[in-house]
């Protein structure tokens, strides 16, 4: 292979314009001869400095809004010719094509685009680029005699090779390129892939495509000997804890984002003002209420114990009263989240707490775009769509018991989201808004209750339960019973669904059957 390629003539087409007139005049003060398209032609020219329009170069001009002009022979030609092989040389004479020794080209937004809001899905078409990567991968394949760039980031090392080495490129920087090159066009085309198959509803493809960027490398695992990275879906839009601003705090564990993952996850199921309390991924304490304030103090009080170096979660703008409440007594939280939190609010936690992370999610409309969730297993990745089911309280079933008033169904529907959020078999106990025990992991649903109505203590009088899968047995329901709670909710379904109607019926105990199961494993 060739080991040093002089560049004489460069091709530029860019959507990043970043450092871009610093790099052409590093080209230019060498002699090459700059060919552009478009507006980076444009920008090059308003420099400065001189540049061929490619359509110069093809003989023909760009058409269908800029849609084709670089797919060509006098460009692919340019960049696919071995230069080493007498056949190319002859074919390049005879049809009037100069080699490109150079090309720099960053693709079309897509990303970006795709995370807006306003978005239209004839905006991310028109932002799939065809031309650019047909560029950069017959540059990378020739990498043999031409240098490809593909990021800002490069220049630099480009610009000192040039410099090292009399205005040539050696074959261990072209080699180092042209791999990250084609690692840009795989997963440029597996974003679009990604994207366009979450638009289809009801299908999964036959080979997923995912396509993620890093954010950061995390100091470990969820144990220290365990290494670790965060990794961003770059077309995920709304808030979450990837796109977090972090504004107060050291950098986030791995354990920490996967627990306030699921802490924004609960509270954004509710239209009131919410507060959620999360340790090891399941609520130990969740309320809605009138007031931001409100509903921490009565989330916080649904298990003080458990919610020491817990994670704390809102749906609204932390304000002052509700940090007042917060940062009262001897409270631990290791991350905030919310989406904004006032000047006032931000100062006071952060000033309790030195290392507590605040992070602002922002609180834009929820996308309508098909969420997928994936989970890693030996061989193979398990694929699904997001529960996203919300409470129907208005279809349940009223089976067994007292009628329920309009109150009470509006407060089961709480109780059954918060369930909803618990790892399985999970049982909640509740009620006026907030969580006042719960049960959640265990093997068997009658320890679960247990744990639940354990947790209540003496609140369960009157409270209501909520089930996340029926039960097999009316063992459970009675555990739930003797404790006190006068409703039961649970998704029905089981064989012998009529004895835990019955045990209801004769203690007067509201049942009502949801049809909708929420195991979360």
């Amino acid at each position: 292979m060739t080991d040093q390629v002089p560049i004489r003539r460069a091709l530029i087409s860019v959507s990043d314009k970043t450092d871009l007139i610093p790099f052409a005049r590093v080209l230019a003060r060498r002699g090459v001869q700059i060919i552009s398209t478009g507006g980076t032609a444009r920008a090059i020219a308003e420099a400065g400095i001189a540049v061929t329009a490619v359509s110069d170069i093809t003989g023909f001009p760009e058409i269908m809004d800029g849609r084709v002009k670089t797919l060509h022979p006098a460009v692919h030609g340019a960049l696919l010719a071995r230069r080493d092989q007498p056949q190319h040389v002859q074919a390049m004479n005879e049809h009037g094509i100069e080699a490109i020794d150079l090309v720099c080209i960053n693709l079309y937004p897509f990303a970006r685009t795709i995370r807006r809001d306003d978005m239209t899905f004839e905006e991310a078409i028109e932002n799939i680029d065809i031309g650019g990567p047909a560029m950069i991968r017959s540059a990378a394949k020739n990498h043999q005699f031409v240098t490809v760039i593909t990021s800002p980031d490069q220049y630099d090392r480009v610009a000192n090779e040039l410099e090292n080495h009399d205005g040539a490129t050696t074959r261990q920087l072209r080699a180092d390129l042209a791999a990250a090159a084609f690692s840009r066009t795989a997963e440029y085309d597996a974003m679009i892939a990604a994207w366009m198959n979450r638009r289809q509803v009801g299908t999964f493809p036959d080979q997923l495509r995912i396509s993620f960027t890093k954010v950061s490398d995390l100091r470990y695992g969820e144990n220290p000997h365990q290494q670790a990275a965060l990794y961003r879906d770059p077309a995920s839009r709304g808030p979450s804890i990837v796109n977090a601003d972090l504004l107060h705090g050291k950098a986030l564990s791995y354990n920490n984002v996967g627990d306030s993952a699921a802490a924004l996850l609960l509270v954004r199921e509710f239209s009131q003002s919410a507060a959620a309390v999360i340790k090891h991924a399941n609520p130990c304490g969740a309320a809605v209420a009138g007031s931001l304030a409100d509903a921490f103090i009565a989330a916080y009080e649904g298990d003080p114990l458990a919610a020491f170096g817990g994670i704390v979660a809102f749906n609204r703008t932390v304000d002052e009263a509700t940090a007042r409440h917060v940062v009262d007594g001897q409270k631990f939280f290791e991350v905030i989240i919310a989406p904004a939190f006032e000047p006032a609010a931000r100062e006071m936690l952060a000033q309790r707490w030195a290392n507590v992370r605040l992070l602002a999610v922002g609180d834009h409309t929820p996308t309508t775009d098909r969420k997928i969730e994936m989970r890693s297993i030996p061989g193979g990745l398990l694929v699904q769509d997001q529960d996203r089911r919300k409470a129907q309280p208005e279809t349940w079933q009223h089976a067994a018991g007292p009628a329920p008033s309009a109150a009470l169904l509006a407060d089961a529907a709480v109780v059954w989201t918060i369930a909803k959020h618990l790892k399985s078999n999970a049982i909640a106990v509740g009620g006026r808004g907030c969580l006042y025990g719960a049960g959640a992991g265990q093997m068997d649903r009658v320890a679960s209750c247990r744990l639940a109505v354990g947790k209540a203590g003496e609140r369960a009088k009157g409270a209501i339960a909520a089930s996340d899968a029926f039960f097999p047995f009316p063992d459970g329901p009675q555990v739930l019973i003797d404790a006190g709670v006068t409703c039961i909710v649970h998704p029905g379904g089981s064989k012998r669904d009529q004895e835990t109607i019955d045990l209801c019926q004769k203690r007067g105990v509201t049942c009502l059957l949801t049809g909708v199961r929420h195991f979360r494993h």
